[in-house]
Protein backbone atom coordinates (compact mmCIF):
# COMPACT_ATOMS: atom_id res chain seq x y z
CA UNK A 1 0.00 0.00 0.00
CA UNK A 2 1.20 3.17 -0.78
CA UNK A 3 0.83 5.89 1.94
CA UNK A 4 1.12 9.36 2.12
CA UNK A 5 2.60 11.15 4.93
CA UNK A 6 1.78 14.59 5.36
CA UNK A 7 3.56 17.30 7.11
CA UNK A 8 2.60 20.47 8.63
CA UNK A 9 4.63 23.88 8.19
CA UNK A 10 6.48 24.15 11.38
CA UNK A 11 9.38 25.88 12.24
CA UNK A 12 12.37 25.56 14.86
CA UNK A 13 10.21 28.57 17.32
CA UNK A 14 7.40 26.43 17.40
CA UNK A 15 9.44 24.28 20.23
CA UNK A 16 8.27 20.87 20.63
CA UNK A 17 5.16 20.45 17.39
CA UNK A 18 8.73 21.30 16.00
CA UNK A 19 10.59 18.49 17.13
CA UNK A 20 7.75 15.90 17.42
CA UNK A 21 6.98 16.05 13.93
CA UNK A 22 10.94 15.99 12.67
CA UNK A 23 11.65 12.95 15.10
CA UNK A 24 8.44 11.44 13.96
CA UNK A 25 10.19 11.72 10.05
CA UNK A 26 13.39 10.47 11.75
CA UNK A 27 12.27 7.45 13.00
CA UNK A 28 9.74 7.25 10.11
CA UNK A 29 13.39 6.74 8.25
CA UNK A 30 14.81 4.42 10.06
CA UNK A 31 11.58 2.34 9.68
CA UNK A 32 10.51 2.24 6.66
CA UNK A 33 12.72 -0.39 4.85
CA UNK A 34 11.50 -3.14 7.42
CA UNK A 35 7.92 -2.38 5.92
CA UNK A 36 6.03 -3.40 2.71
CA UNK A 37 4.14 -0.52 2.35
CA UNK A 38 5.67 2.48 0.05
CA UNK A 39 5.97 6.37 1.22
CA UNK A 40 6.15 9.62 -0.26
CA UNK A 41 6.59 12.22 2.28
CA UNK A 42 3.99 15.17 1.53
CA UNK A 43 5.97 18.95 2.75
CA UNK A 44 5.26 22.08 2.66
CA UNK A 45 9.14 23.16 2.65
CA UNK A 46 11.98 21.39 1.48
CA UNK A 47 13.37 18.57 3.12
CA UNK A 48 17.06 17.56 3.91
CA UNK A 49 16.56 13.89 3.55
CA UNK A 50 17.47 11.04 1.33
CA UNK A 51 15.15 8.90 -0.23
CA UNK A 52 15.09 5.29 0.77
CA UNK A 53 14.03 2.07 -1.25
CA UNK A 54 10.50 2.63 -0.21
CA UNK A 55 10.30 6.28 0.70
CA UNK A 56 10.36 9.65 -0.99
CA UNK A 57 8.99 13.29 -0.80
CA UNK A 58 8.02 15.89 -2.75
CA UNK A 59 6.81 19.22 -1.69
CA UNK A 60 3.21 20.66 -1.77
CA UNK A 61 2.18 24.04 -1.84
CA UNK A 62 -0.15 25.60 0.75
CA UNK A 63 -3.73 26.63 -0.63
CA UNK A 64 -3.63 29.01 -2.84
CA UNK A 65 -6.61 31.64 -2.33
CA UNK A 66 -9.51 30.09 -4.85
CA UNK A 67 -9.15 27.01 -2.35
CA UNK A 68 -9.04 29.19 1.01
CA UNK A 69 -12.66 30.99 -0.32
CA UNK A 70 -13.86 27.72 -1.50
CA UNK A 71 -13.64 26.28 2.03
CA UNK A 72 -15.11 29.19 3.81
CA UNK A 73 -17.89 28.43 1.35
CA UNK A 74 -18.50 24.62 2.11
CA UNK A 75 -17.97 25.72 6.11
CA UNK A 76 -21.33 26.94 5.89
CA UNK A 77 -22.64 24.78 2.46
CA UNK A 78 -21.28 21.49 3.06
CA UNK A 79 -23.39 19.76 1.09
CA UNK A 80 -21.86 22.10 -2.25
CA UNK A 81 -18.68 20.53 -1.09
CA UNK A 82 -20.00 17.09 -1.61
CA UNK A 83 -21.93 17.31 -5.02
CA UNK A 84 -19.19 18.70 -6.76
CA UNK A 85 -16.90 16.18 -5.88
CA UNK A 86 -14.19 18.36 -4.96
CA UNK A 87 -11.14 17.67 -3.74
CA UNK A 88 -8.49 19.77 -1.94
CA UNK A 89 -5.12 20.30 -3.06
CA UNK A 90 -3.07 18.76 -1.12
CA UNK A 91 -5.69 15.63 -2.33
CA UNK A 92 -5.00 15.69 -5.51
CA UNK A 93 -1.47 15.52 -5.50
CA UNK A 94 -1.75 12.39 -2.73
CA UNK A 95 -3.16 10.80 -5.45
CA UNK A 96 -1.44 11.61 -8.06
CA UNK A 97 1.47 10.51 -6.54
CA UNK A 98 -0.57 7.27 -6.32
CA UNK A 99 -1.18 7.29 -2.58
CA UNK A 100 -4.14 4.88 -1.54
CA UNK A 101 -4.20 6.39 2.17
CA UNK A 102 -3.07 9.52 4.01
CA UNK A 103 -1.34 9.41 7.59
CA UNK A 104 -1.10 13.19 9.33
CA UNK A 105 2.36 13.39 11.43
CA UNK A 106 0.87 16.61 13.19
CA UNK A 107 -2.59 17.47 14.83
CA UNK A 108 -3.41 19.55 12.44
CA UNK A 109 -5.84 17.49 10.39
CA UNK A 110 -7.89 18.45 7.30
CA UNK A 111 -10.75 16.07 6.43
CA UNK A 112 -10.47 14.17 2.70
CA UNK A 113 -12.44 12.25 0.25
CA UNK A 114 -9.81 9.92 -0.04
CA UNK A 115 -8.86 7.39 3.46
CA UNK A 116 -6.63 8.85 6.17
CA UNK A 117 -5.40 8.82 9.50
CA UNK A 118 -5.33 11.60 11.52
CA UNK A 119 -3.79 12.25 14.80
CA UNK A 120 -5.05 13.64 18.25
CA UNK A 121 -3.02 14.99 20.75
CA UNK A 122 -5.39 16.92 22.69
CA UNK A 123 -8.68 18.19 22.40
CA UNK A 124 -8.53 21.33 24.73
CA UNK A 125 -10.79 23.78 23.21
CA UNK A 126 -13.27 21.24 24.15
CA UNK A 127 -12.34 20.67 27.29
CA UNK A 128 -11.08 24.41 28.52
CA UNK A 129 -12.20 26.52 25.86
CA UNK A 130 -11.46 29.61 28.61
CA UNK A 131 -8.06 29.66 27.71
CA UNK A 132 -7.63 32.42 24.77
CA UNK A 133 -5.08 30.34 22.58
CA UNK A 134 -7.88 27.47 21.85
CA UNK A 135 -10.75 29.93 21.44
CA UNK A 136 -9.79 33.93 20.64
CA UNK A 137 -9.99 35.02 16.72
CA UNK A 138 -11.87 31.95 15.20
CA UNK A 139 -9.56 29.43 16.83
CA UNK A 140 -12.13 27.47 18.59
CA UNK A 141 -14.45 27.16 15.41
CA UNK A 142 -11.54 26.19 12.91
CA UNK A 143 -10.55 23.07 15.49
CA UNK A 144 -14.06 22.16 16.04
CA UNK A 145 -14.52 22.06 12.04
CA UNK A 146 -11.64 19.91 11.76
CA UNK A 147 -12.04 17.63 13.96
CA UNK A 148 -15.82 17.32 13.73
CA UNK A 149 -15.63 16.56 10.31
CA UNK A 150 -12.50 14.72 10.33
CA UNK A 151 -12.72 12.55 12.64
CA UNK A 152 -16.36 10.82 11.76
CA UNK A 153 -14.25 10.37 8.92
CA UNK A 154 -11.34 8.87 9.33
CA UNK A 155 -10.41 5.04 8.70
CA UNK A 156 -8.78 5.19 11.87
CA UNK A 157 -7.30 7.73 14.51
CA UNK A 158 -4.69 7.92 16.92
CA UNK A 159 -4.45 8.97 20.20
CA UNK A 160 -1.92 8.61 23.12
CA UNK A 161 -3.98 7.81 25.87
CA UNK A 162 -6.94 6.15 26.90
CA UNK A 163 -8.12 9.58 28.25
CA UNK A 164 -7.60 11.41 25.18
CA UNK A 165 -9.58 8.09 23.26
CA UNK A 166 -12.74 8.60 25.40
CA UNK A 167 -12.32 12.07 24.92
CA UNK A 168 -12.47 11.71 21.22
CA UNK A 169 -15.27 9.13 21.82
CA UNK A 170 -17.53 11.29 23.94
CA UNK A 171 -17.16 14.43 21.54
CA UNK A 172 -17.21 12.99 18.43
CA UNK A 173 -19.46 10.03 19.09
CA UNK A 174 -16.55 7.95 17.53
CA UNK A 175 -16.47 4.46 18.01
CA UNK A 176 -13.58 3.47 20.43
CA UNK A 177 -12.35 0.05 18.16
CA UNK A 178 -11.38 3.14 15.60
CA UNK A 179 -9.04 4.20 18.08
CA UNK A 180 -5.37 3.34 18.07
CA UNK A 181 -3.39 3.82 21.39
CA UNK A 182 0.33 4.94 20.65
CA UNK A 183 1.67 6.56 23.61
CA UNK A 184 3.44 9.99 23.45
CA UNK A 185 7.25 9.14 22.16
CA UNK A 186 10.29 9.80 23.61
CA UNK A 187 12.46 11.28 20.82
CA UNK A 188 15.49 9.39 19.64
CA UNK A 189 17.76 12.81 19.79
CA UNK A 190 17.38 12.88 23.44
CA UNK A 191 18.28 9.61 24.06
CA UNK A 192 21.24 9.72 21.74
CA UNK A 193 22.41 13.29 23.45
CA UNK A 194 26.12 13.13 24.20
CA UNK A 195 27.31 16.02 26.62
CA UNK A 196 30.01 18.06 24.82
CA UNK A 197 30.13 20.89 27.50
CA UNK A 198 27.80 21.88 29.42
CA UNK A 199 29.55 24.03 31.70
CA UNK A 200 29.95 26.74 28.58
CA UNK A 201 26.84 26.42 28.22
CA UNK A 202 25.72 27.46 31.52
CA UNK A 203 28.30 30.35 31.57
CA UNK A 204 27.20 31.43 28.47
CA UNK A 205 23.46 32.15 30.41
CA UNK A 206 24.70 32.96 33.36
CA UNK A 207 23.45 29.77 35.09
CA UNK A 208 24.23 27.77 37.97
CA UNK A 209 23.69 23.83 38.27
CA UNK A 210 20.42 23.66 40.48
CA UNK A 211 17.97 25.60 38.74
CA UNK A 212 14.16 24.79 37.90
CA UNK A 213 13.80 24.46 34.26
CA UNK A 214 10.20 25.49 32.49
CA UNK A 215 10.55 24.80 28.64
CA UNK A 216 7.48 26.29 27.59
CA UNK A 217 6.12 28.66 25.06
CA UNK A 218 4.37 31.62 27.19
CA UNK A 219 0.73 30.98 26.55
CA UNK A 220 -1.74 31.66 29.20
CA UNK A 221 -2.81 27.87 29.43
CA UNK A 222 1.08 27.47 30.57
CA UNK A 223 0.09 28.21 33.91
CA UNK A 224 3.81 30.21 34.52
CA UNK A 225 1.26 32.24 37.18
CA UNK A 226 1.19 29.56 39.55
CA UNK A 227 4.44 28.32 39.45
CA UNK A 228 5.86 31.76 40.22
CA UNK A 229 3.17 31.87 42.87
CA UNK A 230 5.11 28.60 44.31
CA UNK A 231 8.63 30.15 43.85
CA UNK A 232 7.64 32.97 45.99
CA UNK A 233 6.31 30.26 49.09
CA UNK A 234 9.81 28.78 48.43
CA UNK A 235 11.59 31.89 49.07
CA UNK A 236 9.30 32.93 51.84
CA UNK A 237 10.52 29.53 53.88
CA UNK A 238 13.91 30.29 52.57
CA UNK A 239 14.08 28.36 49.76
CA UNK A 240 15.51 30.89 46.84
CA UNK A 241 15.59 29.18 43.69
CA UNK A 242 16.74 30.11 40.21
CA UNK A 243 13.29 29.59 37.78
CA UNK A 244 14.33 29.36 34.31
CA UNK A 245 11.92 29.79 31.06
CA UNK A 246 12.58 29.06 27.84
CA UNK A 247 10.20 30.11 24.43
CA UNK A 248 8.91 32.71 22.80
CA UNK A 249 5.71 35.27 23.74
CA UNK A 250 2.24 34.66 22.95
CA UNK A 251 0.71 36.93 24.77
CA UNK A 252 1.56 36.46 28.71
CA UNK A 253 5.01 37.84 29.32
CA UNK A 254 3.30 41.17 30.35
CA UNK A 255 1.37 39.35 32.98
CA UNK A 256 4.57 37.39 34.35
CA UNK A 257 6.29 39.80 34.32
CA UNK A 258 4.43 41.93 36.64
CA UNK A 259 3.75 39.05 39.00
CA UNK A 260 7.32 38.55 39.28
CA UNK A 261 7.37 42.57 40.14
CA UNK A 262 5.12 41.63 42.58
CA UNK A 263 6.81 39.09 44.31
CA UNK A 264 10.06 40.58 44.26
CA UNK A 265 11.48 37.65 41.94
CA UNK A 266 13.20 39.31 39.53
CA UNK A 267 17.08 38.02 40.77
CA UNK A 268 15.32 34.37 40.38
CA UNK A 269 13.63 34.63 37.03
CA UNK A 270 15.61 34.36 34.01
CA UNK A 271 14.06 34.50 30.31
CA UNK A 272 16.18 32.70 27.76
CA UNK A 273 13.56 33.23 25.03
CA UNK A 274 14.11 30.49 21.99
CA UNK A 275 17.23 28.40 22.69
CA UNK A 276 19.32 25.50 20.06
CA UNK A 277 17.93 22.08 21.18
CA UNK A 278 21.49 21.28 21.92
CA UNK A 279 21.77 24.42 24.48
CA UNK A 280 17.88 23.14 25.91
CA UNK A 281 19.88 19.53 26.66
CA UNK A 282 22.54 20.44 28.45
CA UNK A 283 19.77 22.83 30.59
CA UNK A 284 18.02 20.15 31.05
CA UNK A 285 20.84 18.00 32.17
CA UNK A 286 21.67 20.50 34.99
CA UNK A 287 18.72 21.36 36.50
CA UNK A 288 17.26 20.35 39.65
CA UNK A 289 14.31 19.75 38.00
CA UNK A 290 10.97 20.31 35.08
CA UNK A 291 8.36 22.01 36.53
CA UNK A 292 5.85 21.62 33.86
CA UNK A 293 2.68 22.99 34.69
CA UNK A 294 0.24 23.08 31.34
CA UNK A 295 -2.84 23.02 32.65
CA UNK A 296 -3.50 21.03 28.61
CA UNK A 297 -2.24 17.52 28.51
CA UNK A 298 -1.39 14.81 28.44
CA UNK A 299 0.83 14.54 25.66
CA UNK A 300 3.60 16.69 26.42
CA UNK A 301 7.21 16.73 25.10
CA UNK A 302 9.50 18.21 27.84
CA UNK A 303 8.72 15.42 30.46
CA UNK A 304 9.79 12.60 28.31
CA UNK A 305 13.00 14.71 26.97
CA UNK A 306 13.72 15.41 30.83
CA UNK A 307 13.24 11.69 31.59
CA UNK A 308 15.76 10.83 28.73
CA UNK A 309 18.31 13.48 30.00
CA UNK A 310 18.17 12.42 33.58
CA UNK A 311 16.12 15.66 34.68
CA UNK A 312 13.13 14.90 37.32
CA UNK A 313 10.19 16.29 36.65
CA UNK A 314 7.67 17.49 38.63
CA UNK A 315 4.60 17.99 36.36
CA UNK A 316 0.78 19.02 36.11
CA UNK A 317 -1.89 16.13 37.54
CA UNK A 318 -4.26 16.99 34.56
CA UNK A 319 -6.63 14.31 32.65
CA UNK A 320 -4.46 11.44 31.31
CA UNK A 321 -0.63 12.54 33.08
CA UNK A 322 -0.78 9.23 35.38
CA UNK A 323 -1.36 7.45 32.05
CA UNK A 324 1.93 9.09 30.41
CA UNK A 325 3.82 9.95 32.63
CA UNK A 326 3.79 6.99 35.72
CA UNK A 327 6.01 6.83 38.44
CA UNK A 328 8.20 8.31 36.96
CA UNK A 329 7.30 12.18 38.03
CA UNK A 330 5.87 13.93 40.96
CA UNK A 331 2.26 15.30 39.77
CA UNK A 332 1.07 18.46 41.82
CA UNK A 333 -2.53 20.03 41.46
CA UNK A 334 -1.27 22.90 39.11
CA UNK A 335 -3.94 25.09 41.12
CA UNK A 336 -2.30 24.92 43.91
CA UNK A 337 1.46 26.83 44.60
CA UNK A 338 1.51 25.51 47.79
CA UNK A 339 2.02 21.65 46.38
CA UNK A 340 3.89 22.87 43.74
CA UNK A 341 6.28 24.28 46.23
CA UNK A 342 6.47 21.34 48.29
CA UNK A 343 7.28 19.13 45.43
CA UNK A 344 9.95 21.60 44.99
CA UNK A 345 11.12 21.74 48.58
CA UNK A 346 11.26 17.69 49.07
CA UNK A 347 12.95 17.23 45.49
CA UNK A 348 15.93 19.79 46.97
CA UNK A 349 16.04 18.16 50.03
CA UNK A 350 15.70 14.43 49.43
CA UNK A 351 18.45 13.05 47.52
CA UNK A 352 17.28 9.34 47.57
CA UNK A 353 13.59 10.54 45.57
CA UNK A 354 15.43 12.71 43.36
CA UNK A 355 17.27 9.48 42.11
CA UNK A 356 14.76 7.50 42.24
CA UNK A 357 12.84 9.88 39.68
CA UNK A 358 15.85 10.26 37.41
CA UNK A 359 16.11 5.86 37.20
CA UNK A 360 12.50 5.55 36.86
CA UNK A 361 12.56 8.66 33.92
CA UNK A 362 14.97 7.15 32.22
CA UNK A 363 13.23 3.75 32.25
CA UNK A 364 10.05 5.46 30.70
CA UNK A 365 12.28 7.21 28.31
CA UNK A 366 13.66 3.80 26.86
CA UNK A 367 10.39 2.13 26.73
CA UNK A 368 8.82 4.03 23.97
CA UNK A 369 10.55 6.03 21.57
CA UNK A 370 9.74 7.71 18.31
CA UNK A 371 10.74 4.41 16.49
CA UNK A 372 8.37 2.24 18.38
CA UNK A 373 5.45 4.88 17.81
CA UNK A 374 6.39 4.41 14.24
CA UNK A 375 6.12 0.71 14.32
CA UNK A 376 2.99 1.01 15.71
CA UNK A 377 1.69 3.12 13.16
CA UNK A 378 3.22 0.69 10.35
CA UNK A 379 1.26 -1.93 12.28
CA UNK A 380 -2.01 -0.02 12.31
CA UNK A 381 -1.58 0.32 8.06
CA UNK A 382 -1.10 -3.56 7.93
CA UNK A 383 -4.39 -4.15 9.61
CA UNK A 384 -5.94 -1.63 6.95
CA UNK A 385 -4.46 -3.18 4.38
CA UNK A 386 -5.55 -6.77 4.95
CA UNK A 387 -9.12 -5.82 5.86
CA UNK A 388 -8.95 -3.48 2.52
CA UNK A 389 -8.72 0.12 2.16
Amino acid sequence: MKIAVVLDQYYTHDGGAFTFQGELLRALKLVAPESQHQFIVLSPTDLQIESVSNLSWQRYSKPGLTERLLRKLFRYVPSVESSLGWRSSLERQARGAGAEIAWFLSPRISALQMPFVPLVLDLQHRLQPQFPEVSAGGEWQTRERHYKRGLPQARFIVAGTQAGRDEIVRFYNVAPEKIALLPHPTPLAALESLVHDDGQVLADFGLEPGYLLYPAQLWVHKNHANLLLALAELKKAGLTLQLVLTGADFGARRSIQKLIKLHGLEKQVKFLDYVSRADLYALYRNALALTYMSFFGPENLPPLEAFALGCPVIAARVSGAEEQLSAAAVLVNPTDPVEIANAVQTLHSDESQRKRLVAAGHERAKAWTTRDFVRGALRIFDDIERAGT
